[in-house]
C-alpha cells in the first residue's frame, strides 16, 4: 500500500492533489509545527489584476503545533475569501457547479486551522474526483518526534509498504530507517501542467481551485498528468 503524508494545506495546489490521487491513503500530518508564511493557512487565486493571496488569519506562537493553531474569528475572512473567489472566477465555466460546496465551506464557523485546512483540502479533492481516503495523524497515537522516525511510524501504523515523498525527500529523510522497516520510498517529480486560464498569461502554483473552476471534469487528468516518481535508495 502506498501512503502519502502531508501537512494540512489551505486550498492546496496541484502537486499536493496529484500526490493524494497517486496514493492508496493520505495521512494529514496535523501533529507538526505551524509554519508562518507557509501554505497551511494561505494560497493564491488568479484575478484580473494578477495572483491574489487568500490568507486565513490565525493566532500562533513560535513552535505551536498545527492542531493547536486557532483562527482569528473576529476578522470577516470567510466573507472576503468567498467574495474574492466569486469575483475572480465569475466567468469560469464550472463555478456554478461548485458554488454550493464553496458556500458550505465558508459558512462553517472554523475556530481552529487544522480542521479548516483539512476541510478545504477534502472539498477540493472530492470536487476533482480524488477518491483516495484520508485520515489524521493525530488519530493514530504516534509519539515519535524525529522527522523520519515519525513518518516511518505512521507508515507502519497504517500498513504501508511504500511512502510517497515530496520532491526533496532525499535531502532530509533517513532512507536507512525506511529500508530497515521494509518500506520503500518514492519521490514525486512533479511537472506543473500548463492549461488555459482566465485573465491572460498562465500563472503556475495557484490553488487547485483555479484548475477546477476553469476545467471541471478534466481537472483530475490534467493535474495527474504532471506526476512522475523516482525510487530512492539508502
Amino acid at each position: 500500500m502506498k501512503v502519502a503524508i502531508h501537512q494540512p494545506h489551505y486550498l492546496p495546489w496541484l502537486g499536493y492533489l496529484a500526490k493524494w490521487a497517486a496514493a492508496d491513503l493520505l495521512v494529514f500530518l496535523d501533529t507538526v509545527q505551524y509554519e508562518k508564511n507557509g501554505w497551511q493557512n494561505r494560497n493564491r487565486i488568479k484575478t484580473a489584476r494578477g495572483p491574489r493571496w487568500l490568507t486565513v488569519p490565525v493566532h500562533a506562537r513560535l513552535g505551536t503545533a498545527i492542531g493547536d493553531v486557532t483562527v482569528d474569528t473576529v476578522q470577516p475572512w470567510r466573507t472576503r475569501h468567498l467574495r474574492a473567489i466569486e469575483e475572480a472566477y465569475a466567468g469560469a465555466p464550472h463555478l456554478g457547479r461548485h458554488r454550493a460546496a464553496l458556500a458550505a465551506l465558508y459558512a462553517a464557523e472554523w475556530d481552529r486551522l487544522a480542521p479548516l485546512a483539512v476541510g478545504s483540502a477534502r472539498m477540493l479533492a472530492d470536487a476533482c474526483g480524488i477518491r483516495t481516503p484520508a485520515l489524521l495523524a493525530s488519530d493514530l497515537g504516534i509519539e515519535a518526534t524525529g522527522a523520519t522516525t515519525r513518518l516511518v511510524a505512521l507508515c507502519r501504523a497504517v500498513g504501508a509498504d511504500t511512502y510517497l515523498s515530496g520532491r526533496d525527500g532525499a535531502a532530509y529523510l533517513d532512507l536507512g530507517l525506511f529500508a530497515a522497516a521494509g518500506i520503500g520510498v518514492e519521490a514525486q517529480q512533479y511537472t506543473h501542467p500548463v492549461y488555459p486560464q482566465a485573465h491572460g498569461e498562465f500563472v503556475p502554483f495557484l490553488t487547485g481551485l483555479d484548475l477546477l473552476l476553469t476545467h471541471g471534469d478534466e481537472a483530475l487528468s490534467i493535474l495527474c498528468g504532471g506526476n512522475s516518481w523516482a525510487r530512492l535508495s539508502p
